[in-house]
This record gives structure tokens, sequence and C-alpha cells, in this order.
């Protein structure tokens, strides 16, 4: 028997792409479409937002706020336009805006895996310690992650937010070009910078510690 539009369950919705789902959503506000997007990235998208914003309460706030502002937009989406890189793009600004009211700066989750290409991960820490020797090298798991997580914290605006993004595991480059609507050669180079930027503090850190 076939249901009226609008009475379908998130399970009757699975086969719906993100994209069909928000397109009609946009055309004919039916509440079932908007619950459906909410259900599929409610766990992803929420982990992201605690990683990147290191709060849990801040991170719910952030994440209804993103779903409201996908409510109010959703007259400006194209059809055809991926979904998922255009919500992380709006849940990063919703963060951004709410770090920048309460002055703290991202976080990362230091543990999370990093990717280095395409098909290659690392964890941050190992890359910028490498097999270099002195106190950067000597310090214990927990210490080390400090020092890179306010290292991150002192680059410039756009490579930590660039940085930032590359430790959810799931996002490619081109997902992360979407979000930040750069080319995808400048999330590269983003990328390298970063990592020069923390690989030059960690030779500094080194040399001050062993002088």
């Amino acid at each position: 028997m076939m249901k009226a539009p609008g009475t379908e369950t998130v399970e009757d919705l699975a086969p719906t792409t993100d994209e069909e789902l928000l397109s009609r959503y946009r055309e004919t506000g039916q509440a079932g479409d908007f619950d459906a997007l909410v259900h599929r990235y409610q766990n992803e998208l929420y982990r992201y937002l605690v990683r990147y914003l290191g709060d849990s309460a801040l991170a719910e706030d952030v994440f209804q706020n993103t779903f409201l502002q996908v409510h109010l937009k959703k007259s400006l989406y194209e059809d055809g336009r991926p979904v998922r890189p255009w919500l992380y793009s709006i849940a990063t600004h919703q963060a951004v805006d709410a770090l920048r009211k309460v002055g703290r700066h991202p976080t990362v989750s230091l543990d999370q895996r990093v990717a280095s290409s395409e098909n290659e991960a690392g964890s941050l820490v190992d890359l910028l310690v490498g097999e270099d020797s002195g106190p950067l090298a000597e310090l214990q798991g927990q210490e080390r992650a400090e020092w890179v997580r306010q290292s991150v914290a002192r680059l410039p605006d756009t490579l930590r937010e660039t940085l930032t993004l590359a430790y959810h595991q799931d996002l490619k480059y081109r997902e992360i070009a979407e979000i930040l609507d750069i080319p995808v050669g400048t999330v590269k180079s983003r990328l390298h910078a970063a990592l020069a930027k923390l690989q030059q503090m960690a030779k500094a850190a080194n040399r001050d510690g062993s002088s």
C-alpha cells in the first residue's frame, strides 16, 4: 500500500540519496525528509564537532544550529550539489562562530588518523616526531599530544582549519575543498604548509631542549 507523501519513516527513505532528500525538502518542506537527513548525519557530524570543538555540550548546540541553517537555507540548495560537504561547510562555519564567541580555538583529536595522501594515513604526532630525538620525541603520549595541540592552535587560521578538517577520517581532499570553497590543490598545499610549520616548531623545541 502506498503511503501518503511526508508520512514515510526513516527506514522507508533509506534508499533515497541525500541529494534527493534535500531537493524534495526544498520543494515540499516535508518534515520526514528533514528528519531523515538529521538521522543519517547525527552520529557522524556530532563526532566531528566534538573533535573540532573539544566540548560535547557546545558540539550539541552547534549540531542543532547546523540543521537550523539547513532548514533556513534550503532554498539555496542547488540540485545535484553533494550534500555531505555542504553540511560540513555549514557545521564548520557554525563551529568557528561558536568558538569565536567563547574566545577559543579549534581542537583536534591527535589519535585520529590524518590523510597524507588519498590512500595513506598517519598520526600527526607520528609525522612530527618521526625519527627525531630530543625533548619532543621523549615526551610521553599525553604530554606530546598536548604539545602538538598547542602548536596547532598557533597556526594561521587557514592552515589550522584545513588541518583540523583533515582529521575527520572520512573526508577526502575534494570534500575539504568543497567545504572551504577552495581548489583541491590549495587543500594539499595548506596541509603541507601546516605540517612544515609544525615540524619547524618541533625542531625548535628539540634545539631549545638540548641547549
